[in-house]
């Protein structure tokens, strides 16, 4: 009789126990395959007779000593005298099963073969409005398509039906590669489906992917994504009033690039570098290029304490635009009115209250300012933003995007809806912003590129003026109005009857004592009464966003109030957003104030320093200061000028930026007023020395007070 040699053929079959224990305990059976001989590793014998070839099958009894000697290592349990088979879990089960069909085993599992994974082929075809990602994978002969596979990592499987009876597995590493692709597209039946916004992240997404075929129209789209380098500045409208800085012209440039394209886009641009200016430059080319038949307005969400500087920016630099100012409980709630204006100026809180009569409006322009108002995708704000119907959207913010990574995901849900689908957009920041993963950095950083525009002060400096100062009005609300008005009213009852029947002269304490009033109740209303110290006011919703944001931008910023008790309500805010800061006031020692400046000068962890104007407008050298926050003015403008220039001074290396805070219609904007058109009045209402001007005219003060 003829003996042969067979190869061998290592198998593990994998069986359930009765009354298993614990519940994911597994049986493995090893048998050794010779063609068509099946032997039981418990078999004795060298020789065994092949009954339908007539033959003697000879066993390689050393590789089945080496494939038995391979299970003990993978970590299977070895037989027992009462238990004959070898033992593993179903939670190793697959990783065993890999590792061995790698080295040439066969596993099967309750009669279900583990086949391996082959080759992976993947194809991009266009539609009109779409990308379709197809695929399919090979296993030993079986293809299965894409979405099926993908389907299988985004639910962290390690194996996948293969339809007919048998079981694909799927190599671990990828798991990896694919889990960003897994959580990205809309499946299909056979493909996934991309939006044509979604053209840079599907790039990025198959870039480590290995050969791809892609048609014509997906490599062009692909090819004009991939062509950004940069931006070209542009030249505005002449209907715009002044003249964009280097950097202000390539921002303009950026958002016409945005326009073309039909993108969204983040100007993310560092505080104090004209944001709001690029944009109206650019809405005042709109209104000017664009027929008169076929102009919608557009739409500027706003936080309340930037309402009136968007209107003011925009009759300064933009004058032919129509704004509508669309907030205040007075209110008209038509949209048709809408009609006749290029820009309308809301804020989040009436767009939340108005959000079912904006959202059937068809604006131009939806752009928000501030636009981490909306950072929390399930917040009302974010909702009601995403309703706002607009043929272009913007948004502005000087937060650093890499220090809001998780945000950026309910920002582009805006900008470009479902271009970030909101599973893949959690991975990716997640993985982002933990500092692991190296691809979804890669990812966001080439899908999201084009769409944000980010300059620092430090980029631009060489375009900057040395010193750039700014006045912001501040709205007051109607409960901190109310304090207000009823003060001014009852001064202007008794002060101007008094002035009349004793004159000015002897009148100058009770003008002293009623205009420090008003500027304390223009400031806040605790500095009026300690019980209203909780109560919201104007000009704190106003500067704490902005300390936020240079806090978290890493600059440094000096906060000046003539009033400790403003200070003191500043700094309770400040603490409880948990933000570090300094303090000086008249009380501080010299020594303590000597140290105070060189912590503020020296430590990079020292940002904001809160100072009261009189201990601190003179003899400090503070030039680790870009910012300069003054609540409230002071008579003297000089003595705000001293403040602003213990930043602004001789080593300074840095761009200075001043930043005033007035009330609107109050005595702080009568002010302004006096110094713009009276200056030698205004200059000494009140000296550093509180002395009354001597040429004060009863006009003067009933201007103060009207």
């Amino acid at each position: 009789m003829k003996e042969v040699a067979e190869p061998l053929k290592p198998v593990l079959k994998v069986s359930k126990p009765a009354n298993a224990y614990p519940a994911d305990a597994l049986r493995g059976e090893p048998v050794f395959r010779y063609g068509d001989t099946t032997i039981p590793y418990t078999d004795g014998r060298n020789v065994v007779y092949d009954a339908k070839g007539k033959t003697l099958l000879r066993r390689d009894r050393g590789g089945e000593a080496k494939a038995l000697s391979r299970l003990d290592t993978l970590g299977l349990k070895p037989p027992r005298y009462y238990e004959p088979h070898y033992g593993l879990t179903g939670k190793k089960l697959p990783e065993i099963a890999r590792t061995l069909i790698a080295e040439g085993w066969h596993v099967e599992a309750e009669g279900k073969l583990y086949r391996p994974a082959g080759n992976f082929q993947l194809s991009v075809s266009s539609g009109i409005d779409w990308f379709e990602l197809h695929g399919t994978v090979d296993f030993d002969g079986k293809e299965i398509a894409l979405p099926k596979i993908l389907e299988a990592v985004r639910n962290k499987q390690t194996m996948v039906d293969l339809g007919d009876g048998d079981v694909g597995l799927l190599p671990e590493e990828w798991l990896k590669k694919f889990a960003l692709l897994a959580g990205a597209g809309d499946r299909q039946k056979d493909h996934v489906r991309f939006r044509a916004n979604q053209v840079g992240l599907l790039d990025a997404l198959l870039m480590a992917r290995g050969e791809v075929d892609t048609d014509e129209q997906f490599r062009a789209a692909r090819d004009k994504f991939r062509s950004f380098k940069g931006i070209e500045a542009l030249t505005p409208h002449p209907s715009f009033v002044g003249e964009l800085r280097p950097y202000q012209a390539e921002g303009l440039g950026w958002l016409k690039f945005l326009q073309d394209v039909g993108m969204g886009g983040c100007l993310a641009d560092d505080m104090g570098l004209g944001k709001t200016v690029q944009v109206l430059a650019l809405l005042a080319d709109r209104a000017a290029t664009i027929p008169a038949a076929q102009r919608k307005p557009s739409l500027a969400v706003v936080p309340k304490s930037l309402v009136f500087n968007w209107k003011s920016e925009a009759a300064k630099f933009a004058p032919t635009l129509k704004v509508l100012d669309y907030t205040g409980i007075e209110r008209e709630k038509d949209p048709a009115q809408f009609a006749n204006y290029d820009l309308v100026v809301t804020t989040y809180g009436t767009l939340r209250n108005d959000a079912a009569i904006l959202k059937d409006v068809s604006f131009d322009y939806g752009i928000l300012d501030e636009s981490q108002a909306i950072k929390n995708a399930t917040s009302e704000s974010a909702k009601a933003c995403r309703l706002v119907n607009a043929r272009h959207r913007l948004a502005m913010s000087g937060t650093p995007i890499e220090n809001h990574l998780g945000e950026l995901g309910s920002l582009f849900e805006y900008l470009n809806p479902g271009m970030l689908d909101r599973g893949l957009a959690a991975g990716l920041f997640a993985g982002a912003s933990r500092g692991t993963d190296d691809e979804a950095r890669t990812v966001l950083a080439h899908a999201l590129r084009p769409y944000l525009l980010r300059r620092t002060k430090d980029q631009v400096a060489k375009d900057l003026p040395q010193k750039t100062e700014k006045t912001v009005f501040c709205e007051m609300e109607p409960k901190q109005r109310k304090v207000y008005d009823d003060l001014k009213e009852y001064y202007r009852q008794s002060l101007l009857g008094k002035v009349d029947e004793i004159g000015l002269a002897k009148s100058k304490i009770l003008i002293l004592e009623a205009l420090l009033r008003l500027r304390q109740a223009a400031c806040h209303p605790g500095l009026l009464d300690p019980k209203k110290v909780n109560e919201p006011c104007a000009k704190l919703d106003a500067l704490l966003p902005q300390l936020t944001e240079v806090f978290e931008e890493g600059h440094k910023a000096l906060v000046f109030s003539q009033f400790t008790s403003f200070l003191t309500v500043v700094k309770k805010h400040l603490t409880k957003a948990k933000i570090p800061f300094l303090y000086l006031d008249g009380k501080t020692s010299s020594t303590q104030r000597r140290a105070l400046v060189e912590q503020f000068q020296s430590n990079p962890d020292s940002k904001l320093f809160l100072i009261s104007l009189k201990a601190g407008g003179v003899g400090l050298n503070l030039t680790a200061a870009e910012y300069v926050f003054l609540l409230d003015p002071w008579w003297n403008p000089a003595v705000e000028a001293q403040a602003v220039d213990r930043a602004h001074r001789i080593g300074q290396t840095k761009p200075v930026f001043a930043y005033r805070y007035l009330a609107k219609d109050t005595v702080e904007e009568k002010v302004l007023a006096l110094q713009q058109s009276k200056k030698a009045l205004a200059d000494s209402i009140l000296t550093q020395d509180n002395a009354l001007l001597r040429t004060l005219k009863r006009e003067d003060l009933e201007l103060l007070l009207s």
